[in-house]
């Protein structure tokens, strides 16, 4: 639900119970919270990643707060005394990179798909597909510009700025090695989809901008991956000893990306994703129960990702392999996923947010 640039900061607790007390807790959780959030990312962190997490204890009697930091990259981490303020406007003249970018990724499939086995193919084709993505080259305003610079050059600083991003990946890379092993199906992903990412520097650079750019254009795919195949599986334990023998091809859409601004004429947005049979209702009372945010239905914008459609296609199976293939929303085409095997089953895990003054 956090575009590009958006991560969860840390923890808090508001009890009356001493800080002291309750130091231990925090710190576990803020260690669990990471480990768990750790657990999606399907890139390798880089050098100039923050890895400094908060933990703010509020007194509701008082009202004092006290902060700290802890680095959770290492596990004998200590806790950081650190300032907490409050300030109005902060993330106003952050700057937006975004991109259509148009995927068109394959994972085989084991024989015998488990949900533990495909679970593992899916994650392992994942995260090869990441890799290309994150090798691939960045143009900004349809320019190759050098790692340092900065993008506010020659413009104001403290206004807002956005750009247009390309995302340029070779077929060669895309390609797998030419072996031959034995599979029970695959998982076709293909179409566009609708990327952003937020820049909160004061001279944000060409470097950080195509880092988080590539994030989450890993991420959105990834997330919709898993939440179709979440939903197949459920399908699939309802329709237990119904399922006909015979093998064949299906289709289904994957959820499309919707935004919405954390304040209604604010320039930050979070997202959700909205399966073909949801209404945009539902959407709102996610936001509601997951971010706080209270929205109304024409606070969503809906514009960067149409519904998608089904098309009809006269697909021969194989003997031995039964496929699902499903369409993701896009703009102008369709995004699909063939699955070998009605079910699939892959962990997600849900992080809660809570933006104030923004």
């Amino acid at each position: 639900m956090l575009p590009g640039g958006l991560s969860v900061l840390g923890v808090f607790i508001i009890t009356d119970t001493d800080a002291k007390d309750t130091l231990t807790t925090l710190r576990q959780l803020v260690f669990a919270v990471e480990n768990l959030i750790s657990l999606e990312h399907l890139w390798i962190p880089a050098d100039d990643d923050v890895t400094d997490c908060v933990t703010l204890h509020i007194n509701p009697k008082t009202r004092k707060t006290i902060c700290r930091t802890f680095d959770v990259k290492d596990p004998k981490s200590m806790a950081k005394p650190a300032d907490w303020k409050y300030q109005s406007g902060v993330c106003s003249s952050w700057s937006m990179v975004s991109c259509c970018l148009n995927v068109d990724m394959l994972v085989p499939l084991p024989t015998r798909a488990g949900p533990e086995n495909m679970d593992t193919s899916l994650n392992e084709g994942l995260k090869m597909w990441a890799h290309h993505i994150q090798s691939g080259a960045c143009l900004i305003d349809g320019k190759k510009l050098p790692e340092d610079t900065e993008l506010t050059g020659g413009q104001k600083r403290n206004v807002r700025q956005t750009y247009t991003a390309q995302l340029l990946v070779t077929p060669d890379d895309l390609r797998l090695p030419d072996v031959v092993q034995q599979c029970g199906g695959s998982v076709s992903v293909r179409g566009v989809i609708h990327s952003r990412a937020y820049i909160h520097s004061n001279k944000p650079k060409a470097r950080l901008a195509e880092k988080l750019l590539k994030r989450d254009v890993v991420s959105t795919v990834a997330t919709r991956v898993q939440m179709l195949l979440e939903e197949l599986l459920v399908s699939e334990q309802e329709s237990k000893g119904s399922r006909k023998d015979k093998q064949q091809t299906e289709q289904f859409c994957l959820p499309r990306r919707i935004f919405c601004p954390v304040k209604v004429s604010g320039p930050v947005c979070v997202c959700d994703y909205q399966f073909s049979d949801e209404g945009q209702s539902e959407v709102t009372e996610r936001l509601k129960e997951m971010l706080d945010i209270d929205t109304t239905e024409e606070d969503l914008d809906t514009r960067q990702e149409a519904p998608s459609e089904t098309t009809k296609e006269d697909v021969a199976a194989e003997p031995t392999v039964e496929t699902v293939e499903a369409l993701e929303p896009k703009r102008n085409n369709y995004f699909g996923v063939a699955m070998a095997t009605a079910a699939a089953l892959l962990a997600t895990a849900a992080s809660m947010l809570y933006l104030n003054d923004v």
